[in-house]
């Protein structure tokens, strides 16, 4: 059973957003591993910014300095 893991910000994502996501994630699998639809798992993580860094700093400030 392939299993895909989709790590994002918690930045209000919409429930259509992630049936896309979902749905686009499994035809790929789908059409590139070959595997019943039915096998495989799709898992949305959403990660709060502050506990994500990149670069020594937090998400969070990195999206606030982009608004500034």
């Amino acid at each position: 059973m392939p299993i895909v893991n989709i790590k994002v910000t918690d930045q209000s994502m919409s429930i259509e957003q992630k049936k896309a996501l979902i749905e686009g994630a499994t035809d790929l699998l789908v059409q590139v591993l070959n595997k019943p639809r039915e096998t495989v798992d799709v898992i949305i993580d959403e990660i709060n910014t502050n506990n994500w860094g990149v670069g020594g700093k937090m998400m969070s400030e990195i999206l606030q300095s982009k608004q500034d």
